[in-house]
């Protein structure tokens, strides 16, 4: 049995690479392959049904991919926009909720106002994720990105906190409002402080005795585990706990990381997050069979013609609220002043993006199958189905159509921004020349005794004078020139790389010297293909 579930995992894993490759030859977004793909090898004949026990599914996981974005988020651009940020994560997901909750009792027969609640709580947070993999390689205003991948570490708790306390009441059939929000203030503070603590305590570990990328990497990846069941384990917000954990321990990594355990945990992290998401992704399609075989009670154009009209009223739901967390706030003189108008193209892009996925599944999948008295969960496999249908909807339609309004919209930046490339010269050219005065002050008469020593020096001062040549030309030479010089580079890497396996035929040199040059040739390669 273990080894034929192993095995299922396996194929799975193959699969999602497979699919994850033709998505990138045909230019599609990878999660909205993933479930089509998903959909499609759910109905080969012989596939066994994909059951996933409710009860491990946050374990495993939202943990990772929760600290994961915190991890990579900007704590400058999040704080710049801090209040679009924490309107459009908590004020849009408690909304949403509530509209979904009082829709669906509305047009589903023995619905609760607490399942209402409980689906709002699953389908009302966007995916990141989604909406960022559906962006890449798209012209999106700073701005807007800011402001999806900021909501999406705060939506995530406010729509978790939302479905817990929908749980609860359904599970013990009493709720009180004023106890209910004193229990959310208490779990949100108690879970930011469980998460900072154990961040700390691994930030001393990992910044005095860590000294190992064979020890720190693994370090960051029980990390999230951590944090998250040390505060589930209270009773408090675990997603909460990983997020701030995970942005201290980010912000602070410059005192622990070197160039080599950054290389690595950068790399593994970024697989790590790849596998699971990509999993979660293409679970969506694998399980909407089996949800449709669980349907009681209903048939099934009943049951998507449910999950259609509330798609409608999330998609439409998501862009009013939008467009009225933009505006309401510039009533205020002092806020025009300070920031510029978004006009109405980036707040409906914004709107657009709200792709579910990964956090709704999670969510619905972690439904309990019994209540506490024994007896079936109300709707569960409804809810279920409702939560499904969302995210392929959003994720389909709206991923395969956001590239396409973007370009007819022509949204263009709106804030002032200076491109990458120019930032990297002058950041380039500012350490160049401070590291020629660094080498004047400490090197000065080691360059004079010594000739190797004194071409450090002359390589910085060529390299600015480089730079500065190339700043001072023409935008569109900079550009050509700049295309030009990394097809010669990265011409000469593979070149270099080629001869270095000639050597290696040759068996003069130690293979352990052939790998160290192979990694910095391959590191130098990766420069030029940044940005």
């Amino acid at each position: 049995m273990i080894h034929a579930n192993l095995l299922l995992i396996l194929a799975l894993f193959f699969a999602m690479a497979l699919l994850y490759l033709l998505s990138q030859r045909w230019k599609i977004s990878y999660p909205i392959f993933l479930v089509i793909g998903g959909l499609g090898i759910s109905f080969i004949p012989g596939i066994p049904p994909i059951n996933i026990n409710p009860d491990i599914v946050f374990l495993i996981f939202l943990p990772p991919l929760l600290f994961e974005a915190a991890w990579y988020t900007s704590w400058n651009e999040f704080w710049k926009w801090k209040r679009s940020i924490l309107l459009l994560g908590f004020g849009l997901v408690l909304i949403t909720s509530l509209a979904i909750a009082y829709f669906s009792v509305s047009i589903i027969p023995g619905f609760t106002l607490a399942l209402g609640f409980l689906l709002g709580g699953i389908i009302s947070p966007p995916d990141a994720v989604a909406a960022t993999s559906v962006l890449k390689g798209v012209d999106m205003p700073k701005r807007g990105l800011t402001m999806l991948e900021g909501e999406s570490l705060v939506n995530d708790a406010a729509s978790l906190t939302v479905f817990r306390f929908a749980l609860a009441c359904i599970l013990t059939g009493q709720f009180v409002f004023q106890k209910a929000a004193t229990d959310f203030i208490i779990l949100s503070v108690m879970g930011v402080i469980v998460g900072l603590v154990i961040a700390h305590i691994l930030y001393f570990v990992l910044r005095y005795w860590a000294k190992s990328s064979s020890i720190t990497t693994p370090i960051t990846l029980i990390a999230p585990y951590l944090m998250y069941i040390v505060a589930e384990q209270f009773h408090w917000s675990g997603v909460l706990a990983v997020v701030s954990g995970g942005l201290f321990l980010s912000f602070r990594s410059n005192d622990f990381l070197n160039y080599h355990t950054r290389l690595q945990t950068k790399e593994v992290w970024a697989t790590v997050g790849f596998l699971l998401n990509g999993f979660v992704f293409i679970l969506i399609g694998l399980e909407l069979p089996v949800i449709v075989e669980g349907l009681e009670g209903y048939s099934i154009d009943e049951a998507i013609n449910y999950a259609l009209i509330i798609s409608a009223i999330v998609i439409v739901a998501r862009i009013i609220l939008v467009y009225l967390v933009t505006f309401i706030p510039r009533l205020s003189p002092k806020i025009r002043k300070r920031e510029k108008s978004p006009g109405f193209k980036l707040p409906f892009i914004i709107g657009w993006a709200g792709m579910r996925g990964v956090v709704s599944l999670a969510s619905a999948l972690a439904i309990p199958l019994t209540l506490s008295n024994g007896e079936a969960f109300p709707h569960r496999n409804l809810i279920l189905f409702i939560t499904f249908i969302v995210i392929l909807v959003t994720l389909v339609f709206q991923g395969l159509t956001l590239p396409i309004f973007l370009k007819l919209l022509k949204v263009e930046e709106i804030d002032y921004h200076v491109p990458f490339d120019q930032q990297k010269e002058a950041i380039h050219l500012l350490l160049a020349k401070e590291a020629v005065l660094f080498l004047d002050n400490k090197y000065s008469k080691e360059m004079a005794d010594f000739e190797t020593i004194r071409r450090i020096k002359e390589q910085m001062e060529r390299s600015i004078r480089a730079t500065e040549q190339t700043v001072a030309e023409q935008k569109q030479q900079v550009a050509s020139v700049r295309k030009l010089y990394k097809k010669i580079m990265l011409d000469l890497t593979a070149f270099r790389r080629t001869e270095l396996h000639k050597l290696r035929a040759t068996k003069i040199y130690d293979d352990e010297v052939l790998r160290d040059m192979e990694n910095n040739l391959d590191l130098e390669e990766a420069r030029f293909y940044k940005h």
